[in-house]
């Protein structure tokens, strides 16, 4: 049997593997994949972003 999520990218309406919530300057309602929320974080927060797992 496969799970079909059917969660959808409020900014690309592409599918979501790992949902991320917008931050609330941005005026967006729903959830957002990862290119899209790197994108948004990009264009609020200029300069380097790395990303860090914090789980290791």
């Amino acid at each position: 049997m496969m799970c079909m999520n059917s969660e959808k990218c409020a900014l690309c309406d592409g599918e979501i593997d790992h949902p991320y919530l917008p931050m609330e300057e941005w005026g967006i309602d729903g959830q957002l994949c990862g290119n899209c929320y790197s994108k948004k974080i990009s264009e609020f927060y200029p300069g380097d972003h790395e990303r860090v797992n914090l789980s290791e």
